[in-house]
């Protein structure tokens, strides 16, 4: 355990991991749900509340800081962060729950999120929020930003609608190996190519879904973490890249932050794509997978829809990728980071029942958050790597 590259490689570790209300959670609400994982949480980690020092959350109920869950959980955090980088706000939280940690500021960080946009749906789907320079084209947002990445790569690379569909399939044979999964139905290539088209090239069954969840982990140093319920999940490397705001702004279209965050992340690690083992990549649309294998080095640019291609990244194929079912077929309640943080310390832990990934000991967990705007890697490991 060394600091490399001014991170504290494994000297912190993802202790409690759980989800809560998967699919639909009526009655419930969004902070109801992020306290119950939390609490589901830290039972699997054996931490008492009263522990938690440091509180990262980000949610439909929360805009200040995360006081609201603080309050509702009757704690007194020293640390308190509510980012708004969107779905790859909890992979930077790990990053900073670890520099936090390693500085002495706290002792035990607790990362929480809960939504119910499909039971409680808000008055507007999607991002509000548009540039005066997009809105005169009346985009679907934030879908039509995917869709135009998606043609720039389809023109660029080759890339086909069949191969956008592969990355959902695969995502499908999973999550009906996953019980919590909310979409278990069989699906095939023909399906997705075959059903509504929501903004060209992309089909509704290439978009992610839109129901209800929570998640949450415990982060404390590697040395409690010893003595806690369940093996550590050590934080080996972690880093963050924001490369725009509005898809307009992107540099280029078919190359995304996470090109600055992954290598950045492996260098901490110590450790290169060919050693991992379990890989969980934002899958808000068919497409983000595909460009995230090629930046973060698991192929080379332009190679992604060759590599999803065959069943590769689906059950018994040989890279194995997003296998709770993702965000395509497993979750998404608006926001998805932290539940790829979750099943990468399931799969490590070797809790993942029928889609466990045998002698899984390393694992990348990679958020995305905006139009490909905010880009966070994670890369965690079990006590044999450190």
């Amino acid at each position: 355990m060394t600091m490399i590259n001014g991170f504290p490689r494994g000297r912190t570790a993802i202790v409690g991991a759980a989800t809560f209300g998967i699919g639909k959670c009526p009655g419930i609400s969004a902070v109801d749900m992020a306290a119950k994982a939390a609490l589901l949480a830290l039972e699997d980690a054996g931490i008492a509340l009263s522990e938690v020092d440091a509180l990262y959350t980000s949610a439909p109920y929360e805009a200040l800081g995360g006081m609201e869950l603080a309050e509702y959980l009757g704690i007194t955090p020293k640390i308190t962060d509510c980012n708004r980088t969107g779905g790859s706000a909890f992979e930077v939280y790990v990053q900073q729950a670890a520099l936090a940690l390693e500085a002495g500021l706290i002792d035990c960080a607790l990362i929480a999120y809960g939504s119910n946009p499909a039971s409680n749906p808000p008055p507007g789907v999607g991002m509000t929020r548009q540039s005066p320079w997009e809105a005169p084209y009346r985009p679907l947002a934030p879908l039509s930003s995917y869709a135009l990445a998606a043609s720039r790569h389809m023109h660029l690379y080759g890339t086909t609608r069949e191969q956008l569909a592969e990355v959902a399939v695969a995502a499908r044979q999973w999550a009906q190996l996953n019980p919590e999964a909310a979409m278990r139905d069989p699906l095939t290539v023909e399906d997705v190519l075959n059903a509504r088209m929501v903004s060209d090239p992309l089909t509704a069954r290439d978009c992610c879904l839109f129901n209800d969840g929570a998640a949450a982990v415990v982060m404390v140093r590697a040395d409690r973490a010893k003595d806690c319920a369940k093996a550590p999940v050590h934080v080996l490397g972690a880093a963050h890249a924001v490369t725009h705001r509005e898809i307009s702004s992107m540099p280029d279209l078919t190359v995304t932050g996470a090109a600055i965050s992954g290598p950045q992340a492996f260098a901490q690690a110590g450790v290169t794509p060919a050693d991992i083992n379990v890989a969980m990549l934002y899958d808000a649309f068919t497409i983000t997978p595909i460009l995230f294998l090629e930046d973060l080095g698991f192929c080379p640019k332009g190679e992604g829809g060759r590599f999803v291609s065959g069943g590769h990244i689906a059950p018994g194929g040989g890279f194995a990728l997003n296998t709770n079912g993702g965000g395509l077929s497993c979750v998404h309640p608006g926001m998805y980071g932290l539940f790829l943080l979750v099943e990468a310390s399931r799969q490590l832990r070797g809790e993942a029942g029928e889609r466990q990934v045998r002698n899984a000991q390393l694992a990348i967990a990679h958020g995305n958050g905006g139009v490909l705007s905010s880009e966070a890697t994670v890369i965690l490991g079990v006590d044999a790597v450190i």
